[in-house]
């Protein structure tokens, strides 16, 4: 026979609400000798509570949905490990959903997730379902933008500042000497990739420093190569690059190796992400860092105001943006090495 919350609050002597109150964690004016009186008997009954019951009462299922863009990147890891903790603090279920920046699969994920109830929805958007989206807020799914923004859409947004990030680092390469400075990126086709080109062409400008269209690549993860080749095969090759993110970084030091480029005397190296080996290479890698685990949980707690009532689902939307931090290491110095050397 099923153990009943009846049971519990009759063997532990106390009124079906305060055990229904220990359940839900809240133990404000209840004592300690009371929580520990139920603690004892729900572990003697083995009493399991009807998470289904409990959730049709309070209309809310304790589950929010996260759907990354790229489940392999770093970055994305990094946040969702952030994510997690944040929830599980909270007592709510995380369901991971990954879009593979894929439209169809990020619509097939976010009807899903709708279709479960769930309380909220953390997006790593793809940004080609606006009207997906639209409808999600008009309906007060409480459902907030991680790592992009989406312009016309009025939801809760967690972003850093690509434009300032990169700005600072192609800065960073010209006090080092360089004026042929390149930047690779994925197709410009989110904000955090839009604004982080722009970062550099405002650094360019404002620096003087060369102004070449081929010094700005922004292609798939499988062209970068070949658009690397092309790009070396001039005489006015750039002698220091930034990488927009991890993805692409593994691309140029497979260029570099198969090439044997000593890094930094002939090629200065500047990675948009925070990477985990950096510090392990030969040289060090420089880096921008970005804070995910304050962006994690500014982004769970952003989303719990919503899912709680705290802050209204019409309210006017929120943006949180954080700095990110420039590690300077060797790969982005002026070296005297000897020239033989390179990552191998």
């Amino acid at each position: 026979m099923m153990v009943t919350i009846t049971d519990v609050a009759e063997k532990a002597g106390v009124s079906k609400s305060t055990v229904s109150q220990y359940l839900n964690k809240r133990y404000e004016y209840m004592s300690a000798q009371t929580r520990q009186k139920i603690e004892t008997t729900i572990a003697e009954l083995d009493y399991q509570p009807n998470i289904l019951a409990r959730s049709l009462k309070q209309k809310r299922t304790s589950t929010i949905g996260v759907i990354v863009a790229n489940i392999v990147h770093g970055f994305s890891i990094e946040i969702c490990r952030a994510l997690e903790d944040y929830f599980q603090e909270q007592s709510m279920n995380v369901i991971l959903c990954n879009s593979d920046e894929d439209m169809e699969k990020e619509k097939t994920y976010l009807e899903t997730l709708q279709a479960k109830q769930v309380d909220g929805i953390i997006l790593f958007p793809t940004g080609e379902n606006k009207s997906l989206y639209k409808k999600l807020v008009k309906e007060r799914m409480p459902l907030l933008f991680l790592d992009r923004k989406v312009e016309g859409v009025l939801s809760d947004t967690v972003v850093v500042n690509n434009a300032e990030a990169v700005f600072q680092a192609t800065e960073h390469l010209a006090e080092q000497g360089h004026k042929r400075i390149a930047i690779i990126t994925e197709p410009l086709t989110i904000s955090s990739r839009i604004d982080r080109m722009e970062g550099y062409k405002r650094a360019v400008r404002e620096l003087g420093l060369e102004q070449r269209q081929e010094f700005m690549i922004h292609c798939e993860i499988g062209q970068i190569r070949s658009k690397l080749a092309e790009l070396f095969s001039g005489t006015e090759r750039p002698t220091a690059m930034i990488a927009g993110n991890e993805l692409v970084l593994m691309e140029i030091l497979s260029f570099i190796k198969n090439n044997q480029m000593p890094v930094p005397e002939e090629l200065a190296l500047i990675v948009f992400d925070n990477i985990s080996f950096a510090h392990l290479l030969t040289p060090t890698l420089t880096a921008i860092a970005q804070p995910t685990l304050e962006m994690g949980r500014a982004a769970g707690k952003l989303l719990m105001n919503r899912i709680t009532a705290d802050v209204p689902t019409n309210g006017p939307p929120r943006e949180q943006v954080f700095d990110c931090k420039l590690i300077i290491r060797e790969s982005s110095r002026r070296s005297t090495r000897p020239q033989n050397e390179f990552w191998g």
